[in-house]
C-alpha cells in the first residue's frame, strides 16, 4: 500500500510546479514577466492554504473516504493544470493555478493520512518514503521539460495525464489501513491544540522554519541553475543540462527523505530534523556566493541542499500524528500543512525581490533564517516530556 500511495503521489504532484519548469516559454509565448511567474507559483500556494483551511474546518480528511477525496482532487487538479495551455493573461492563469492549489489540498495531506493508517512502528520511515514521492513528483516537470525542450505544451499535458492516472490508481487499489481511526465531528479545539499544547506547538514551529526555506528554494532553484548552466545540454542536445540538474536536486531530496525517515525511527525525530535543518541552512548560506563559473561545486552544493531541505519534512508530520488525538489525525496534519504553506507565499515572493536587488547570495542566505529557528524549536522539544511520545521514546 505504501508503494501504491507513493507512486500515485509522484504522478499527481507533477502538476504542482508545472509552470515553474516552463517559465521561459511562458515569458516568450504568453508575454509574462518574472513577477508574473512568481505570482503563478504564489497562486498555487495560496490556493493550497485555502483548500487545507476548508478541509480542516469540515474535517474532510477524516470524514470523506480517503481514496475518493484523493482521486477527485487529482482529477480536478489535472483538468485545471491543462487549462494553462489555452488560457491567456496573468489574471486567468493565476486563477486556474489558485484553483489547482485548492485541489492539491485534497492530495498531499490525504496521502499522509492514508500512509499513517498503515503504520504504527516505522511510521517515520513510511512517511519519509511518501515525502520522497512528493519530492520526485514536484520535480518531475523539470524532467519532462529536459526531454521536451522545444515543446512546453507537452510538459503541461504530460503532467496532467500523470495526475489523472494517479487518481485512477488510488481509487482502484488504495484501502484504509488497520491503524486508521474514524474521524470525529468538527471540534475547533483540535486546531487550537496545535497552539496550546506545548509538544504540538514546538513541532509546528519547527515545521514552519522548514517551510520558510523549502518551497522558495524549490520554486527558484530552476531559475538559479538556469543562470549557472545557461544553454548547456547533454547527449548531443537531447537533454537540457540545467533542467536535468534541477531534477537531480529533487531526486537527491527523495533519497534524503527515505534516509531521514529510517534515521528518525532509530535515533529520534528531534535529532534527525535538527541535523537536516542545520545542513540545509548551511547550504543556503553558501550556494549563492560561489563564483558562477564553479559549475561543478554549485551542482554538488545544490544536490546536498536538495537532499537536506526536504529530509526533515516527513518527521514533522509523523511527530504531529504521534502528539495529536488519533481521531483528528487527518485534520491536524491538514491544518499544520496549511499554516506552513501560508508562510511559503512570503518567501517565494521574497527570493526574486532580493535577487534583483542584491543578487542570489543574499537571496538564498535569507532562507537560512527558517531552519535556524526551526532547529531551536526541535531542540527545545527534545527536552520536554512530550518528546517521549516520539518514535517509541527515542525523541
Amino acid at each position: 500500500m505504501l508503494g501504491i500511495v507513493s507512486v500515485t503521489t509522484i504522478l499527481v504532484l507533477s502538476i504542482w510546479f508545472s509552470t515553474n519548469a516552463i517559465g521561459p516559454a511562458l515569458e516568450q509565448e504568453k508575454g509574462l514577466s518574472t513577477v508574473d511567474l512568481s505570482w503563478l507559483t504564489i497562486a498555487v500556494q495560496v490556493g493550497f492554504v485555502m483548500g487545507t483551511l476548508i478541509s480542516a474546518v469540515f474535517n474532510l480528511a477524516d470524514r470523506v473516504p480517503a481514496r475518493m477525496l484523493f482521486a477527485c482532487a487529482a482529477w480536478t487538479g489535472a483538468a485545471l493544470n491543462a487549462a494553462v495551455v489555452p488560457l491567456e493573461g496573468i489574471a486567468l492563469l493565476a486563477s486556474v493555478r489558485f484553483a489547482t492549489g485548492i485541489a492539491l489540498a485534497g492530495v498531499y495531506p490525504t496521502a499522509m493520512k492514508i500512509v499513517s493508517g498503515w503504520f504504527q512502528g516505522g511510521r517515520g520511515a513510511a512517511l519519509g518514503v511518501m515525502i520522497a514521492a512528493l519530492t520526485i513528483g514536484s520535480g518531475s516537470p523539470h524532467l519532462l521539460r529536459s526531454m521536451f525542450v522545444g515543446n512546453w505544451e507537452a510538459t503541461v499535458f504530460g503532467s496532467s495525464l500523470l495526475a489523472s492516472l494517479g487518481g485512477l490508481l488510488v481509487l482502484a487499489f488504495v484501502r484504509d489501513g488497520p491503524f486508521d481511526v474514524g474521524g470525529a465531528r468538527f471540534n475547533p479545539r483540535t486546531m487550537l491544540n496545535i497552539f496550546t499544547d506545548r509538544g504540538q506547538r514546538l513541532t509546528l514551529f519547527g515545521y514552519l522554519g522548514h517551510m520558510w526555506e523549502l518551497y522558495a528554494m524549490w520554486a527558484w532553484i530552476g531559475a538559479f541553475l538556469g543562470m549557472v548552466y545557461g544553454t548547456g545540454s547533454l547527449f548531443g542536445g537531447r537533454i537540457d543540462l540545467s533542467s536535468a540538474v534541477v531534477f537531480a536536486t529533487f531526486g537527491a531530496g527523495a533519497a534524503g527523505s527515505v534516509l531521514a525517515g529510517i534515521a528518525a525511527d532509530r535515533y529520534g525525530r528531534t535529532l534527525t530534523t535538527s541535523f537536516a535543518m542545520l545542513l540545509s541552512g548551511a547550504s543556503a548560506l553558501v550556494i549563492g556566493f560561489l563564483p558562477v563559473d564553479w559549475t561543478v561545486a554549485i551542482g554538488v552544493v545544490a544536490l546536498v541542499w536538495g537532499a537536506a531541505i526536504i529530509a526533515d519534512s516527513a518527521q514533522f508530520s509523523t511527530a504531529m500524528t504521534e502528539l495529536c488525538e488519533p481521531q483528528y489525525r487527518g485534520t491536524a496534519l491538514t491544518f499544520q500543512t496549511g499554516l506552513g504553506f501560508a508562510l511559503t507565499v512570503f518567501t517565494i515572493w521574497l527570493v526574486p525581490v532580493l535577487e534583483d536587488a542584491v543578487g542570489w547570495g543574499v537571496a538564498w542566505a535569507a532562507l537560512a533564517v527558517g531552519p535556524a529557528l526551526g532547529t531551536v524549536a526541535m531542540l527545545r522539544l527534545r527536552g520536554t516530556p512530550d518528546a517521549l511520545k516520539l518514535a517509541d521514546g527515542r525523541r
